[in-house]
């Protein structure tokens, strides 16, 4: 197979035929891998009309610069090679299939006299793998038949033949209690052992009845020769084969080897269940999400679901079932919606654990909301509060060295930051640095402000500080008359101390406690964001005098110009003909002497 590469412009041009195609951006950076039955008409469609066409789509076609293309021979193969190509580029627009499990396979190790271990770690040099299996007790319930049935070690010697020979084992207690035939002393050959390991290859693939088969002719062959108690060995191995068979059963027996994978979605996400069924046996059975990208149809996100599971899985189905129709049949997929009999209860049965994964999910969802009313609850219980907390507002000063004075508060809501609620202070009536009137002046503003807007109070007002910054803020309150509708607290930095007014002990939070985690993260919030004003405000001064120190810009020039820009960086690097739109050609140009001259100064 070869790559072609077009421009967007050039999609008309593209052959009739199947492949896959792969869309990438200005930065050269893959973001789309998709299959086509015909490469021409599925890629137009992206070009070609606008009606109809969601708004992700429409945003993705925009970043499209340059388009790879890959020809197959099948729709089949197309969709093997683009489940291939995103399993190696984390793509931007392509299906999210989320699994947030790592699952456990069992491994048949590539040694003398091999071991079946189970592992969570692929590294294919080591064996073969079987598996993932949904479940560690799934595995363990296969794993538990091959060493009930086989006598397979268990240890980690190693068994390569001029290390038995040396003599330097001895055989454990697995060898006295019958699970183990003493390879490491000689006591068994390795063609012998490995009969026993090609039997269980076939459990472990699904294929019992291969493994029944073996156990009924080794019965017959002793009972033949007279082996009585070897041939009831083979006869109890057979029971327990047959006890397995039927506790998995789920189907008629004549059921042989397919898939079944089923879907159903919401606006934003889908949920696929998918299962293997070998000779009416289910062997596997696994439930995914999947998060839609560009809004999907169910077909799309099924079968793209399908083609990576049963990749996951090393699936060798003959034939699968789903319970969503294809609009056009797929050559090389053996795909069955089935109507009635035992083939439409399997998909009852998928569809089923599809809908309980959805309903899982949405109840883990509604558990982490629950978290955050847990931690606010938690919160006025600690602080004996009358109401929920769920609109929280902290204040915090900083005038670093006494200049600058400025104050910054930070709104949270339902225990999250409600950053559109945040607000800057200058200091207007206090001279020089002083803590306690800076506070009392910004509290006594905000809540002067929400009181003319007539807009809801805070259930809670943090005050970042001890008992001083405390008192400032209650007077506030006070001479507005609203003292005592709302809680207010102080939380002192040192030892995480909270003051409540009028009382000279503060009382301790667990420091383990979220509600604490809580206070502690809405008062550093409140920090950093003073803090950064502060250095904004400090910066725009500085610059401010700088500019007024040219002759020809005067402070109404600087607030101009800071008004238009923005920022002190965005002055910098403005052209000059940018500066001249908002002062004009002459102070522009004096400007940008001084840059030039000044370029490089700290």
């Amino acid at each position: 197979m070869e790559s072609s590469s077009f421009l967007p412009t050039d999609h008309l041009s593209l052959p009739d035929q199947p492949g896959v195609y792969r869309y990438f951006n200005e930065e050269n950076e893959l973001i789309y891998v998709g299959k086509a039955k015909s490469l021409k008409k599925r890629v137009g469609s992206y070009f070609n009309k606008n009606s109809g066409v969601n708004l992700k789509t429409r945003k993705m076609v925009k970043e499209i610069r340059r388009i790879e293309i890959t020809l197959v021979n099948t729709e089949f193969d197309a969709l093997l090679l683009e489940n291939n190509l995103i399993k190696k580029s984390h793509t931007k627009y392509n299906i999210l299939l989320r699994d947030d499990k790592t699952y456990p396979y069992l491994l048949l190790t590539k040694e003398n006299f091999p071991r079946i271990y189970p592992t969570r770690k692929m590294i294919p040099k080591k064996g073969t793998y079987f598996g993932p299996f949904a479940s560690v007790r799934a595995m363990n319930t296969v794993l538990d038949l091959i060493r009930e049935l086989f006598t397979i070690r268990t240890c980690k010697l190693d068994l390569s033949p001029y290390k038995v020979a040396e003599g330097k084992y001895k055989v454990c207690l697995e060898y006295h209690i019958g699970n183990c035939q003493g390879p490491c002393v000689g006591l068994q050959k390795e063609e012998a052992y490995l009969k026993d390991v090609e039997q269980a290859k076939h459990i472990l693939k699904g294929n019992l009845g291969i493994a029944k088969s073996y156990f009924k002719q080794e019965m017959q062959l002793h009972a033949e020769n007279l082996e009585y108690e070897k041939a009831h060995k083979m006869k109890e191995k057979l029971d327990s084969l047959e006890k397995y068979q039927a506790k998995s059963l789920v189907a008629s027996p004549s059921i042989n080897n397919l898939d079944v994978c089923t879907i159903v979605s919401d606006e934003k996400n889908a949920f696929v269940n998918y299962m293997r069924v070998k000779n009416g046996a289910l062997i596997t059975s696994k439930n995914v999400e999947l998060k839609k990208r560009l809004d999907e149809s169910d077909e799309e996100l099924l079968l793209t679901a399908l083609i990576r599971l049963q990749d996951q899985f090393q699936s060798d189905a003959e034939e699968v079932l789903l319970n969503v129709e294809l609009t056009e049949p797929i050559e090389g997929l053996n795909i069955f919606v089935p109507k009635i009999g035992d083939k439409k209860k399997l998909i009852e049965l998928s569809v089923k654990n599809a809908f309980f994964y959805k309903k899982e999910k949405a109840l883990l969802s509604g558990l982490n909301q629950n978290k955050k009313d847990r931690v606010i609850r938690q919160l006025q219980q600690d602080l004996s509060l009358p109401d929920i907390p769920d609109h929280i507002e902290c204040f915090d000063n900083s005038n670093i060295q006494g200049t600058n004075p400025v104050a910054s508060m930070v709104c949270f809501l339902n225990g999250k930051p409600a950053v559109k609620e945040y607000r800057h202070y200058h200091i207007k009536t206090v001279v020089g640095p002083d803590d306690f009137a800076s506070m009392k002046e910004v509290v006594g503003r905000r809540y002067k402000r929400l009181m003319e807007e007539n807009k809801s109070l805070p259930k809670l007002i943090v005050i970042d500080g001890g008992k001083g910054q405390l008192s400032s803020a209650v007077e506030a309150l006070k001479e507005l008359g609203v003292y005592g509708q709302m809680p207010i607290i102080g939380i002192a930095k040192r030892l995480e101390e909270i003051y409540f007014p009028g009382d000279s002990y503060p009382i301790h939070i667990d420091k383990k406690s979220e509600s604490l985690r809580l206070l502690q993260r809405i008062r550093d919030e409140a920090h950093r964001f003073a803090i950064t004003f502060h250095r904004n405000v400090r910066s725009k001064n500085a610059f401010g005098t700088q500019l007024t120190a040219i002759p020809g810009i005067g402070k109404s020039t600087a607030d101009n110009l800071l008004s238009h820009f923005r920022s002190v960086k965005k002055i910098y690097e403005a052209s000059e003909e940018e500066i001249a739109a908002v002062v004009g050609t002459s102070r522009a140009r004096k400007l940008m002497d001084w840059k030039e001259k000044n370029k490089g100064a700290d």
